[in-house]
């Protein structure tokens, strides 16, 4: 009796904090880690690389509020899938799904594995980073097809020691170093001229991938208690914790090694604490800093494939996606998302795949986040049935009224200026990666067309 008790009160559903955790795991991985090498190589201005992350902080905190309008109006899980299902056309959701299974976290997955096995490949040489990244996937994908107690409990320490240790990192960084590096941090000439570039734009694509994530309450809207009230607080504050750790890595980053040593590297945080730490200082750091990532591939082998599961019991073709193990685990899609994760891994260079990710999933969001102003204009709540059922679930008459964006119509629209704008310079700079992220989209809406033709075949010849 105990035990089924237990069991009816976890799926009462999650609260705030267990909310915050899934978002900041999420957020908090490779980006931070890798992305500030890739950017030196068109800005030098201190001021300026600490303003994309409070840029993109700002723009990803409107990005919150807005999606906590959109998750507490219409309450399913799935996030964007959810999202433009409803507010656009069951197409668009597919292809927001399709997105999501491939690039959306699989190809996330692939980069934090990447990036765990070049911090600790850069510590023990002899042990190739590639097949470190594939050997992490597979575990994971393991460890989170078992049993809810083990994944949970692995998710949940993981991130706790994360957020601990980069607070430690920090705090280091700045009482170690006697003699910081001379890159000015207050604004200049030449710092706003280098916001107005269009190497800042560019590299704010990297900062938008690091901040990816901070809408991953919303894959867990059903399992929220009560997602008008947790939701935009999970979201917001989640958000703005991690906009506060990367403005301060990022500014240890700088402050510790000199410029010219980390442009084009991977591994920044690796080089920053050698100057922090010294040699084996640095190698302790490389060991912790893999050790970290290991969380953020842990989140996303748990959020991504309840995506690929909606999918999978919405459309008779993918109902495959749907089976669960006997514990109720979405087992045949996490090792679905696993494969396609060790593609990326083998097949795919780190930057190519964290510039083409982060282009596709910027339309995703900036699709979704219009969809505010849609919702809006129709007032009209989600149709019965449509929203899942579970705690919190269906915006029906009678329920309580969804949360509003604080700050709308211009919270939105910060968001939607921000990611349009880096957006555009990437169809500029980038065109390859762009072409290549809507092909990938064109490739989604053939397969849903493929898709609900099989689907009326074989509802006929039942």
């Amino acid at each position: 009796m105990a035990r089924g008790r237990a069991r009816s009160g976890d799926e009462a559903g999650f609260g705030l904090h267990t909310a915050i955790a899934v978002v900041v795991a999420n957020m908090v991985g490779t980006g931070v880690f890798t992305s500030l090498g890739f950017q030196l190589e068109d800005l030098r201005s201190g001021f300026a690389l600490l303003m994309l992350w409070i840029v993109g902080g700002v723009a990803a905190v409107c990005g919150a509020l807005t999606y906590a309008e959109l998750g507490s109006t219409i309450r399913r899980s799935g996030g964007e899938y959810a999202f433009l299902s409803h507010i656009y056309h069951p197409a668009a959701g597919f292809v927001s799904g399709w997105i999501s299974a491939t690039i959306g976290f699989a190809a996330p997955t692939a980069l934090a594995a990447i990036t765990f096995g070049t911090y600790l490949s850069s510590v023990f040489p002899a042990l190739p980073a590639r097949w470190l990244a594939v050997g992490l996937v597979v575990v994971l994908s393991l460890v989170h097809a078992s049993t809810h107690r083990t994944s949970g409990g692995f998710q949940r320490w993981t991130t706790t020691l994360k957020v601990a240790l980069i607070i430690a990192f920090c705090a280091a960084g700045v009482s170690l170093v006697t003699e910081p590096q001379p890159l000015d941090f207050l604004p200049s000439a030449a710092g706003v001229s280098s916001i107005l570039s269009g190497g800042f734009a560019v590299s704010l694509i990297f900062v938008s991938y690091s901040y990816s994530g901070w809408n991953a309450a919303t894959y867990v809207t059903r399992e929220l208690r009560d997602p008008r009230r947790i939701l935009p607080r999970a979201l917001g504050a989640g958000t703005l914790l991690v906009m506060v750790l990367y403005v301060g890595l990022n500014y240890v980053f700088l402050r510790a090694a000199p410029a010219e040593e980390l442009v084009g590297r991977l591994e920044v945080g690796y080089i920053a604490a050698t100057h922090i730490f010294g040699p084996r200082g640095a190698d302790m750091m490389g060991i912790t800093l893999a050790l970290l990532l290991v969380s953020t591939v842990s989140a996303m082998v748990l959020a991504g494939p309840r995506v690929l599961h909606a999918i999978g019991g919405d459309y008779p073709t993918f109902r495959f996606l749907r089976r669960s193990n006997a514990r109720g685990i979405p087992a045949v899609a996490i090792y679905t998302q696993g494969v396609i994760s060790l593609a990326f891994i083998l097949t795919e260079s780190f930057e190519t795949i964290l510039v083409f990710s982060g282009f596709t999933m910027g339309l995703n969001t900036l699709c979704a986040a219009a969809g505010v102003f849609v919702l809006r204009r129709r007032g009209a709540p989600v149709p019965a049935g449509e929203a899942d059922a579970g705690p919190g679930a269906g915006a029906g008459p009678g329920a309580d009224p969804p949360y509003r964006t604080w700050g709308y119509p211009i919270t939105p629209l910060v968001f939607l200026t921000v990611t349009g704008w880096t957006l555009t310079y990437i169809l500029i700079e980038r065109p390859l990666e762009a072409g290549l992220g809507l092909g990938l989209i064109a490739v989604g809406f053939a397969i849903y067309a493929f898709t609900r033709a099989r689907d009326r075949a074989l509802s006929r010849i039942r």
